[in-house]
């Protein structure tokens, strides 16, 4: 089969199972108020009287936790960066790409995490696939959660090493997993702290007891914690294990309310990614508006105004809106799985809501397993009581019917 004829066929495929994606393009009004460019596109066609769709939709799909985006404070520093230090950063920051914003955030990061050190990388895909690979390889075991993030899948395969994969948080698998494997090379235990499907949280307790048993390190993916637990500083602040996690990684594209990801752990540890992780060497650095926003959500965060209690309260808020309507979610976090099953009633569902006006992506496979389908609704602390009365009930009439 030739090239592209292979590629017709796997989108056609994709097509009839209800799989093939695409990416939509949003105008976003506020932190949780987005328009979709096709309703706008079509209502210029046909005139806003034959289009029954609200214009601006509730985006209940964004990882966006605090609300921080549209920030005035975090606006004005992006802004303020451009001005001073232009679009980009012009190279790698091996070679011509660093600036004082760097050591800036970076310091800030880990006095956040409280560890000694931290690196920027341009993602956290990025970060997670680099740390992985610079700091063990062939002849090391890696011990990894089975629901990890794409990214720690990758970086493990790539590194070269022994990967043990043991049963969602099933401590006792992953104890018989250390007791049997070899006990020469570095061992890794990884594992996501909030795992982004299914909102629930690694049970960091054991996994540092099993670590400081069998001799291991141990990473945690904070992706979906950092700005989220632990006043805003993470899954190892909350659990009051900062000096027992021996990585931990971040996003701040998230909660920070930027693009890029980073690392925090001791000094030797980030001199070793500096120096081995391929990820980070051969990208050009972020731009120093990305740098600078970070830096303002981070003092935000850390500061008296911090919306890190809000977001708790509208978690709790939401979840009694749910169960009013009879929808039952388990969660420890902001991340509301909604269990479908099959991906052709998920995506029913999201367009029904599209509808209404809500944003609520379907999640389907690969991203989780056959069957298991499910509306990803995540809630942020910019949400009004409102919007989440309004996006329960609306879900409630619909799953009813």
């Amino acid at each position: 089969m030739k090239p592209f004829e292979r590629y017709y066929q796997q989108m056609v495929d994709l097509e009839a199972a209800h799989l093939r994606r695409q990416c939509p393009s949003y105008l976003p009004v506020d932190a949780t108020h987005v328009v979709p460019l096709d309703i706008v596109e079509e209502r210029a066609q046909r005139g806003p009287t034959t289009f029954p769709a609200p214009l601006h939709h509730i985006m209940m799909a964004s990882n966006n936790y605090l609300g921080l985006t549209h920030h005035p404070e975090v606006k004005a520093a992006a802004q303020k960066a451009i001005d001073m230090y232009g679009t980009g950063s012009g190279g790698s920051r091996l070679t011509s790409g660093a600036f004082p914003l760097f050591t800036a955030l970076e310091w800030i990061l880990s006095e956040l995490k409280g560890t000694d050190s931290a690196l920027i990388f341009n993602t956290g895909y990025m970060a997670n696939v680099g740390t992985i690979t610079a700091l063990v390889g062939k002849g090391d075991t890696i011990f990894s959660d089975e629901l990890n993030h794409a990214s720690i899948i990758d970086g493990c395969r790539l590194s070269g090493a022994t990967v043990c994969v043991y049963p969602h948080k099933d401590m006792v698998a992953l104890k018989e997993l250390l007791l049997k494997a070899p006990t020469t090379g570095i061992r890794l235990i990884v594992t996501d702290s909030v795992f982004s499907m299914d909102g629930d949280i690694a049970p960091l307790e054991e996994l540092a007891f099993l670590a400081r048993r069998h001799d291991a390190l141990l990473m945690t993916d904070d992706a979906h914690a950092t700005g989220v637990l632990g006043d805003g500083r993470g899954s190892a602040h909350y659990f009051g294990l900062t000096e027992s996690v021996d990585i931990q990684m971040g996003t701040l594209s998230k909660a920070l309310a930027s693009e890029g990801g980073f690392v925090c752990g001791k000094r030797l540890l980030i001199d070793t990614i500096i120096n081995k992780a391929r990820s980070f060497i051969f990208s050009t650095a972020l731009t120093p508006a990305d740098i600078a926003a970070a830096l303002a959500a981070v003092e935000i965060i850390t500061g008296p105004e911090s919306p890190v209690p809000q977001l708790h309260s509208n978690e709790a808020y939401m979840k009694e809106a749910l169960a009013k309507n009879g929808i039952t979610v388990h969660t420890e976090s902001p991340i509301f799985p909604i269990m479908i099953g099959e991906a052709d009633k998920a995506l029913r569902i999201a367009d029904q809501l599209r509808n209404r006006g809500i944003i609520l992506t379907p999640i389907r496979p690969p991203s989780v397993p056959d069957g298991k389908s499910r509306l990803r609704l995540t809630v942020t602390a910019a949400h009004s009581e409102a919007d989440l009365d309004y996006v329960a009930n609306c879900l409630g009439d619909i799953l009813k019917n």
